[in-house]
Parts: C-alpha cells; sequence; structure tokens
C-alpha cells in the first residue's frame, strides 16, 4: 500500500489560508497529492505558500482541473465528505469504514467547498460518502480540519499489517476516466432517442446514471450489457 496512491481533491475552495493548511496536514503525515477543482483565489500565491509553511513542495507540485469529472479521471474510488446523507444511491461509511477500503488502488479524498460544501451532483461522481462524527448541534468543520482527520486515521490504517488483497490477473480495474467514457457514450445514446424528458429532470437523471456506474455493488455483468447494448447501438444506428 503506498501512499502515492491517496489525492486530496479540494472543490471550489475559497480561502488561501485553507488552501495551505490542507497542503501542510497532508504533510504531515507524508501524503503527496494535492488536488484542486476551479480554486476560488489565485493559485498559487503568498498567502497559500505562506500558510503552508514547510510543504511548499505539496503546493507546486499540486495539479488543478476546472472540474469534478477531469479530477477524478485517474481515480478508482472517490470518497466524498459530508457533513450529512443526501443521496440514499451511494453507500455511506464512517471513519470506521476506512478500513474496509482497498488502498491498494487510487483512492481519492473530495472535499466541498467552505460555505456550501458538495451538491448532490458532485457527491454523484463518489463511490462513497463518508461524514465525520461531530456534535449534533454544530457540525461544521474547518476544511483543513476534515482533511487532517482523515489523513491520520488513513495513515494509521495504512501502517497495519493486513492480508494482501488477492484479484484475478486477469481482471482489469476500469478508471474513472473510462467509467466516464462510458457513461457519455449512454448520454449520448439516450439523447438520440430523445429519452430525457421533461428535459429539466435530466440532471437527476444524469446523477442516477453515475451512481450505476460508481456503485462498487453493482454487478460486473449489468454493467457488461449495458456497455455491449451502447456500443452496437453506436455501431449499427
Amino acid at each position: 500500500m503506498s501512499k502515492n496512491n491517496i489525492s486530496f481533491i479540494l472543490h471550489k475552495p475559497q480561502l488561501s489560508e485553507n488552501i495551505g493548511a490542507c497542503a501542510r496536514a497532508i504533510k504531515n503525515f507524508d501524503f503527496k497529492r494535492l488536488v484542486l477543482v476551479n480554486p476560488k483565489p489565485i493559485f498559487p500565491n503568498d498567502k497559500i505558500l505562506a500558510t503552508s509553511v514547510g510543504a511548499k513542495n505539496i503546493i507546486k507540485q499540486s495539479e488543478v482541473y476546472q472540474n469534478v469529472e477531469k479530477a477524478i479521471e485517474n481515480v478508482d474510488i472517490v470518497i466524498a465528505t459530508s457533513a450529512r446523507f443526501r443521496n440514499k444511491n451511494i453507500k455511506h461509511i464512517n471513519l470506521e469504514g476506512l478500513k474496509k477500503i482497498n488502498f491498494k488502488k487510487k483512492v481519492g479524498f473530495l472535499f466541498g467547498s467552505e460555505a456550501s460544501g458538495l451538491s448532490n451532483n458532485e457527491i454523484s461522481y463518489a463511490n462513497y460518502t463518508l461524514q465525520i462524527p461531530t456534535n449534533p448541534e454544530f457540525k461544521s468543520l474547518n476544511l483543513s480540519h476534515s482533511l487532517i482527520i482523515i489523513a491520520q486515521i488513513v495513515s494509521s490504517i495504512l501502517k497495519l499489517k493486513t492480508k494482501p488483497f488477492m484479484r484475478s490477473k486477469k481482471v482489469k480495474i476500469a478508471s474513472k476516466k473510462e467509467i466516464q467514457s462510458m457513461i457519455n457514450l449512454c448520454l449520448k445514446n439516450l439523447e438520440d432517442i430523445n429519452f430525457f424528458k421533461p428535459k429539466e429532470k435530466r440532471p437527476i437523471m444524469l446523477e442516477n446514471l453515475r451512481n450505476i456506474f460508481y456503485n462498487e455493488k453493482t454487478p460486473s455483468i449489468i454493467i457488461c450489457i449495458i456497455f455491449d447494448f451502447n456500443w452496437a447501438w453506436s455501431e449499427f444506428k
């Protein structure tokens, strides 16, 4: 298990100080990868570098994307953090549940903006949602505090001696980029047959489609059938 497989993805972070503090937290536990999605401050800037203290290398090697879809292309498992459970189609886990995650895969922890957190649309890209237990009457955590709690827990898990995860060498796990390509193919074919009626329901239908493909409990045979149907439709329509 390598810490290089772990990404911390900040979606639309608003404050330079929080970005810098997150970089510092990442380095505290010897992780490497900070990913930013459409940050509000100019990135990088002097305030971010100053707040990061000795973690300037984390800032300099970080990746910046314009949307969640691009940010998770090379991630196998996305875990979205949220103060409340809103999407019933995505498995919800607590901190203890992180012990069951296969960290041999590329895992990304997705954090929402300080003001509004993650929307249902952004959460629909996740395989799991994760809630950090807090005071029920005051659930809000600072962005860097949430990140450092998760970083410490994951760091501890990776240090444990666990039985090697065995899987068939014949099976290749699809990347998020490959899954998204399949979703886009489905979406195009559905639009070709004017499936999205009424049009205002298109966003929620798209969220449900992502939930099917990103849910690890969806039987592989169903995914294969959907893929074969869409390929055939594209070839022969």
